[in-house]
């Protein structure tokens, strides 16, 4: 049995999290769920917001608390919270799942610092197809040459706060891999006015936030000849709430180290 809190409890993440957790008895208890101080569900039963039923859990502000009596923290919150709870996971030596988006480059690096001394899985997505969608646009990028541009699209929700998406700066991430640059040198966010003629060997990202998207996300390889497509579109977010909790399982049993999802799902190649 994997005891786990959630960080980011009553965000759209966090309650599917916990109902899914909640629905799963045979593998995870809820050892707790956590908001920021102000949010207007503190002290709440979880199961007034989720599908949970007969809990004994509230929402509570403790992080500390929620830690002290859990194996694995779930992590859907904001990059200052995240730091803070990455620092309280090392000291009390409890393996962390981290689902926030928005961590800048220092952030990262400091994570890093900490998976030195626990185990720490760290996704801008947890969807299962769209980390195959990682590996395959790794793969395609280093079979075809700067003769075929890249460009990545993304569609969010109008309430999505952070741009481009996690998601899509990791599918860059993977395309530059694969092509073997920095992707640092070949980026380029979204074009406006007389930007000349495309660049060589260019990555380009764009978003898109407009409704209730949960997320889209195409990655497109043209030259003059063809276009070759890779899509991915989220019906629910479900399918990150399984994806995080198939990495808490992951968690509870590995050793001190920096993971993806990927490694979660064996998807290396």
């Amino acid at each position: 049995m994997i005891r786990i809190a959630v960080i980011g409890a009553a965000g759209r993440m966090g309650q599917r999290i916990l109902s899914l957790a909640g629905k799963n008895t045979d593998t995870f208890t809820i050892a707790g769920a956590v908001e920021y101080p102000s949010h207007p569900m503190i002290g709440k039963n979880i199961s007034e917001f989720t599908d949970v039923k007969n809990s004994n859990i509230v929402l509570t502000p403790s992080t500390a608390n929620c830690i002290n009596n859990c194996d694995a923290v779930i992590d859907f919150s904001n990059p200052e919270s995240t730091m803070d709870n990455a620092v309280q996971c090392r000291n009390s030596k409890k393996a962390l799942i981290i689902g926030t988006t928005g961590l800048t480059c220092d952030q990262i690096n400091s994570l890093k610092t900490y998976s030195s001394d626990i185990a720490m899985v760290v996704a801008p997505n947890m969807s299962v197809g769209v980390n195959l969608l990682f590996a395959l646009v790794k793969k395609a990028a280093a079979i075809l040459d700067e003769d075929y541009d890249i460009e990545i699209t993304e569609a969010h929700h109008r309430f999505k706060k952070d741009a481009p998406s996690g998601t899509a700066k990791k599918l860059a991430e993977m395309a530059a891999l694969g092509r073997g640059v920095n992707l640092a040198d070949k980026a380029v966010y979204g074009r406006e006015g007389i930007t000349g003629e495309r660049k060589k060997g260019d990555i380009g990202i764009h978003a898109l936030r407009m409704g209730n998207v949960t997320g889209d996300h195409t990655v497109c390889f043209a030259n003059l000849a063809e276009r070759i497509e890779f899509t991915h579109k989220a019906e629910s977010r479900d399918v990150f709430a399984i994806g995080a909790l198939r990495a808490a399982v992951f968690v509870s049993s590995a050793k001190p180290g920096w993971y993806d999802m990927m490694d979660v799902l064996n998807l290396k190649f």
